[in-house]
């Protein structure tokens, strides 16, 4: 039986929780990272081509999107801090053993056994948020834990260059895996902030006649739940899209200089972390989270086009795409905070598993569909494409709530 988890004491509790969950997010999204950058080196080493070190990366993601809902049965049965120090050490001793292997397989696989640790993160940290917040802190606490991932795909390629300058590369991989692993064993001494008290035990215990427990998988087939699977598929087809190739596209589109390009990115992902903890303040104030989303996207949107129609000189540009990535960013919270209320009361790891899967999907498929795009020419349609998409995403996410008040009716 899933097992709820008592509030945190206070405004302190609240964040220490929130401190200690959005820091294990960081590690997620840097481990997420850390290798891309050592490609010219791994080439060499392992005598492949980039085509199969992409492979190696997609079955890591693989691995991971298809865990998630696995992951969310476990957190729900048998509690979410159990399940997040074990993904944690899946994690951190994956990218250990990534440093420590001999072939390109072997590789491989450490990367897919981080992949599986990594599936836990989202229903785990979710549930142990969604129970041990105040709910009058919840938006900003899911704003922190959103910008805790973005700061650790920001850190990762920096950090780890730096390292094998001074390192060699299998050294400086098991040093970060190792890092992983430390936090892992911390977290755990402080395990009496995440895992349930006697009383919620009790109050969670199994009562036959109930039938909104959310018990069995039927629960992720709830109208407001696939309505959230679609809005995350959508949103990361758009979210993909921009961040792997919109220095390419912008290339080619308006002859920007690549430095000015990908210094456009990086304003895009600075204004995205802003935009989290912005989005966070009015999760809270205002609630109506289906609207802040419809107009966070709508703008991004928009400013998407801005960029795709004008040619815009450097400063102009970083002034537009920071605005996209600022006001895609306040959505997420809100986002969040969706999910959330489509899950029935102890099923909130398998709801946040099995919606957050989409990630993973949308993730798969935008660089195929993009690079597809850009190799025949049509770079004119990519900008419209994604902002297409943002404006889908805003409808699925303006039905989330009347697949809501379905399941309730």
């Amino acid at each position: 039986m899933a097992e709820a988890l008592a509030p945190s004491a206070g405004w302190r509790g609240d964040v220490r929780v929130v401190g200690w969950i959005s820091a294990g997010h960081f590690l997620s999204h840097y481990y997420q990272l850390v290798l891309p950058p050592l490609f010219p080196i791994l080439l060499l080493e392992f005598g492949t081509g980039y085509t199969e070190l992409g492979l190696m990366m997609s079955l890591m993601y693989a691995t991971s999107g298809l865990a998630q809902t696995p992951a969310g049965i476990l957190v729900d049965r048998f509690g979410p801090h159990r399940v997040l120090f074990a993904g944690l050490a899946l994690l951190a001793g994956g990218i250990v053993l990534c440093g420590l292997a001999t072939s390109y397989w072997m590789m491989t696989a450490a990367l897919m056994l981080s992949g599986l640790g990594n599936s836990v993160f989202h229903p785990a940290d979710f549930a142990i948020l969604s129970g041990r917040v105040s709910d009058q802190r919840l938006g900003r606490a899911f704003s922190m834990h959103m910008l805790g991932g973005t700061l650790g795909w920001a850190a990762a390629p920096g950090s780890i260059l730096l390292l094998v300058e001074f390192l060699p590369w299998r050294i400086a991989v098991c040093l970060v895996g190792g890092i992983g692993l430390a936090f892992t064993a911390l977290m755990w001494l402080q395990r009496h902030d995440f895992a349930p008290t006697a009383e919620r035990r009790a109050k969670t215990a199994p009562r036959p006649s109930t039938g909104n427990t959310g018990a069995g998988l039927s629960v992720v087939l709830a109208p407001a739940v696939l309505l959230c699977l679609a809005y995350f598929i959508l949103l990361s087809l758009a979210l993909t899209g921009i961040q792997t190739f919109l220095p390419t596209t912008l290339s080619a589109l308006h002859d920007t200089p690549l430095t000015v390009a990908g210094a456009a990115l990086t304003a895009f992902l600075l204004g995205s972390g802003a935009g989290t903890i912005v989005g966070g303040l009015l999760a809270d104030r205002y609630g109506a989270h289906d609207r802040i989303v419809a107009f966070g996207l709508s703008a991004a949107a928009a400013a998407i086009l801005v960029v795709h129609a004008v040619g815009l000189a450097a400063a102009g540009l970083m002034a537009v795409v920071a605005l996209a990535g600022f006001a895609s960013g306040m959505t997420m919270p809100s986002r969040d905070m969706l999910v959330r209320a489509a899950a029935p009361e102890g099923a909130h790891g398998r709801v946040f598993g099995f919606t957050y899967s989409g990630l993973e999907i949308g993730g798969a498929l935008a660089p195929t569909a993009v690079g597809a795009l850009l190799d025949g020419g049509l770079e004119g349609l990519v900008l419209p494409s994604v902002a297409v998409i943002l404006l889908l995403t805003v409808i699925a996410a303006l039905s989330v709530r009347l697949g809501h008040r379905r399941v309730a009716g």
